[in-house]
């Protein structure tokens, strides 16, 4: 039996027991663990929910491309692709993409001609040059089948490169066209960077390696030739576009001189045969109200890695290359 003095000693001994070192010691323990369980917990839920974003990201990259259809494909129709945007190995408006529609709508049975829809400012004069030169081939490989060309709210640089090739060119009145011309724009920092005091250092085995280097010193020589290139692409384009409309151009210098006009005006300077939409062409032209899609749509996280990538890309170094914009 405890008597009354055994009790308060207990009592005065719980406290300094408490306070101990070792008990200080067990407590900060627990603590730490508690802490390092949920600091797993958020880790765990971290690593989930990124082996779910990369397990979609993988889904969605290996959807195949597609192609939007307006009717069945058992009956005849028009045959339309569209090329939207600007024109980059990048971007939805690829040669690749645009190549493979046009291939699969000039290939179709039931397909009694073809529409390229198209609304661009232009772009690479290299992905406009290979859809040209891919519609020219299809033209020779499939002669009963007419390709046209409408313009929407724009057909522009590389745009129009590409409309060239088409049998016949249609747009709205209000339609923008032409702009046959090359551009290459960029910046130039170097004095920024002196006033800044940094100091720019470039090796190169080759003296006009970095010609193009935005962060050194215009040289009249470097300038003389990338005009010189310029110049080049311009005849090549120029030479286009009077293969494809031949006499139907007036003989009118300012065509040439990256001028845009009209649609209007663009038929009167031989640019365009004619007004109208997709459907006017399709009903008036081809007699034909029945159209089909075989446009090559990209998945939309290709598509955004695409646009991303060529954004920051533009931005970090300008539009160096030559464009037909």
């Amino acid at each position: 039996m405890f008597n009354e003095s055994d009790t308060e000693r207990a009592s005065t001994a719980a406290p300094d027991t408490a306070n101990r070192p070792e008990w200080r010691i067990l407590e900060k323990v627990a603590l730490a663990s508690v802490a390092e369980q949920r600091k797993s917990r958020r880790w765990g839920v971290f690593f989930k929910s990124l082996t779910f974003l990369y397990l979609l990201f993988f889904l969605v990259m290996l959807a195949p491309q597609g192609q939007r259809s307006l009717a069945p494909s058992g009956k005849e129709h028009v045959a339309l692709v569209s090329l939207d945007g600007i024109i980059a190995a990048d971007t939805a408006a690829n040669a690749n993409a645009v190549a493979t529609g046009l291939r699969n709508a000039f290939e179709a049975e039931k397909s009694i001609g073809v529409i390229l829809s198209i609304n661009s400012p232009g772009g690479s004069p290299v992905q406009s040059g290979l859809i040209n030169d891919e519609i020219f081939r299809l033209r020779v490989l499939h002669p009963e089948k007419k390709i046209y060309a409408v313009i929407s709210d724009l057909g522009a640089s590389g745009g129009y490169y590409i409309a060239s090739a088409a049998d016949e060119i249609y747009a709205d009145k209000a339609s923008l066209v032409g702009s046959i011309g090359v551009i290459s724009a960029g910046f130039g920092f170097h004095e920024l960077m002196d006033k800044a005091g940094v100091d720019r250092r470039v090796y190169t085995a080759g003296q006009s390696k970095s010609f193009l280097d935005p962060f050194s010193p215009e040289k009249s020589r470097d300038r003389e030739f990338w005009n010189s290139v310029l110049k080049v692409t311009h005849k090549q384009f120029v030479e286009v576009v009077k293969k494809g409309r031949g006499d139907r151009l007036l003989d009118d210098p300012e065509i040439f001189s990256g001028l845009i006009w009209t649609g209007e005006q663009a038929v009167a300077k031989g640019l365009v045969d004619g007004l109208g939409s997709v459907g006017k062409v399709a009903r008036d032209v081809l007699d034909q109200e029945t159209i089909r899609d075989y446009t090559v749509v990209p998945n939309p996280l290709e598509e955004f890695v695409r646009r991303f990538g060529a954004s920051v890309r533009t931005f970090i170094m300008g539009s160096t290359v030559p464009q037909l914009l």
